[in-house]
């Protein structure tokens, strides 16, 4: 029930449990719209090698240093968040500065944006290549000047390359890191999140694994899947069909990757990075996007598309223009992933194809003087997750973290989107797109929820949705937009039940 005391207080029986909110607010959980669960529980306990946390290349090859010392004689040395672009002269973890941090040891350290893995000589050659191996499609490998591979492997297909001889997590320790990482994902308020690459590390068992969990009662977040498109043939031979599940754990998206990451300099663009000539790529030919979204949109799956780079975003759009053309509208909400620098001739077109935007909001916060000073320029960074444009042309965006990108924190998105204020130095990246607070605060809730095919259960707090809830001990829409991120999360409520973190 929902209404005024008297209302609510005439449902109220002799053991109905009272909260009394005091000072504190409530708001629908918050809806995580596109996080990585899988490889963020298997990188729960590597070495942290960001430069937000590390500070600087010393401290970080510090890091891996000692926790290569205290290895077993079988062990790997494994880290995460290594990101040159958050550091002075962008460097890289080359195969030699592995081999001399780590010369006893197979060593792999994954970029922050999951696009590239970095791997010493020891895990090279575990992963049975050589100077002379070619990377698959849709994948790349680094070389040097003189053709041998320097230990950078970009895209899932080359990184899964490297991955597959890593001892990278057992059974039971991987359904425990599901739980953690969901568990954080609640402290933040989350009560829904929808994964983004289900079958990419562990193929359809992936599924399997949430939903015995969720029959154990162990699951603290609701949770749809978006099942891999590189994964496709794990699944050809399962009964999965879309939307199967239920309201806990639901299976609903077909997700493509089409570029790479633009802070790793791989999303594709329509003019150079800058101070190169250097404009990414596509990593595949808009041919097979057409097809691959026709095909699994057909068969009733929403699809979601990554594109970083304005040319992938051109792609993409263009490839949901031809492929969508005279099929019978399912409402399947098909999405575009942090679809970062669109021009306004893209937003409208996603309009009129009914396709919507998910920006990882907190690129603003993190990124956004790396990208205008270093790496696109004034006038493309502008663009950045342009959610006012968005709202502009009619579109429902969302924000997410594409955990383990950034951290879940729906307030700091929340934050970021109204106030556009950059990290480093505290200037504001193109004010003429700050949002209101009302409406990022849909984008995190109700607006997340439709995107995720969850609207008519969640994301709103309503006569005959699950009490899903989050209690705030400030409300956002009333204090110093600058400090919405720094409101805590008292408690948060799945179905009534308070989550214990």
């Amino acid at each position: 029930a929902v209404g005024n005391r008297d209302d609510v207080e005439a449902h109220r029986g002799p053991d109905t449990e009272v909260l009394d909110l005091g000072d504190h607010v409530l708001y629908p959980g918050f809806v995580e719209p596109h996080a990585h669960l899988w490889v963020s529980a298997v990188i729960d306990h590597w070495v942290d090698c960001s430069p937000i946390t590390n500070g600087d290349l010393t401290a970080i090859h510090d890091a891996l240093a000692r926790a290569a010392a205290a290895l077993p004689a079988d062990g790997w040395l494994m880290g995460k968040q290594f990101d040159p672009s958050l550091l002075d002269g962008e460097p890289e973890l080359t195969r030699d500065i592995l081999d001399e941090i780590a010369p006893d040891h197979p060593a792999i350290v994954l970029n922050a944006s999951m696009h590239y893995v970095y791997a010493n000589s020891r895990a090279i050659a575990a992963a049975g290549l050589d100077d002379s191996s070619q990377a698959p499609d849709g994948g790349t490998f680094g070389r040097d000047a003189a053709g041998r591979l320097n230990g950078s492997f970009g895209e899932m297909p080359a990184i899964g390359r490297v991955l597959a001889s890593a001892p990278l997590t057992t059974p039971d320790q991987l359904r425990e890191n599901v739980v953690d990482v969901l568990t954080t994902a609640a402290r933040r308020g989350v009560t829904k999140l929808h994964e983004a690459g289900t079958g990419a590390m562990f193929g359809a068992g992936e599924i399997d694994i949430v939903h015995g969990l969720a029959q154990e009662g162990r699951l603290p977040t609701r949770l749809t899947l978006a099942i891999f498109d590189n994964a496709a043939k794990a699944f050809a031979a399962t009964p999965i069909v879309p939307h199967a599940g239920d309201d806990l754990v639901r299976t609903t998206s077909w997700k493509i990757v089409a570029d790479g990451s633009n802070q790793g300099r791989s999303g594709f663009q329509e003019q150079p990075y800058l101070g190169t000539d250097d404009t990414g790529h596509a990593n595949y030919p808009i041919d097979y996007l057409v097809d691959t979204i026709r095909a699994r949109a057909e068969a009733g799956w929403q699809v979601m598309v990554h594109a970083n780079g304005d040319a992938a975003i051109e792609q993409v759009v263009t490839a949901y223009e031809r492929a969508l053309d005279g099929l019978a509208d399912a409402e399947l909400r098909h999405r575009i992933e942090h679809c970062s620098i669109p021009t306004d001739d893209h937003l409208a077109r996603m309009a009129a194809t009914r396709v919507s935007p998910s920006f990882l909001m907190n690129h603003v916060y993190y990124w956004g003087r790396a990208f205008r000073d270093r790496i696109f320029g004034a006038a493309r960074a502008g663009r950045l997750d342009p959610v006012a444009s968005a709202r502009r042309h009619g579109l429902r965006p969302t924000l997410h973290s594409d955990y383990n990108v950034t951290d879940i924190d729906p307030l700091l998105s929340v934050q970021t989107a109204v106030t556009r204020v950059m990290r480093d130095g505290g200037e504001v990246l193109n004010p003429e797109e700050c949002d209101s607070v009302e409406a990022a605060l849909r984008a995190v809730t109700i607006d997340a929820a439709w995107q995720t095919h969850s609207d008519d259960v969640i994301g709103s707090i309503e006569v005959g949705k699950y009490a899903d809830l989050v209690v705030l001990d400030a409300d956002p829409q009333l204090v110093d937009p600058h400090t919405i991120g720094a409101i805590g999360v008292v408690a948060t409520y799945l179905a009534g039940r308070r989550i214990e973190a």
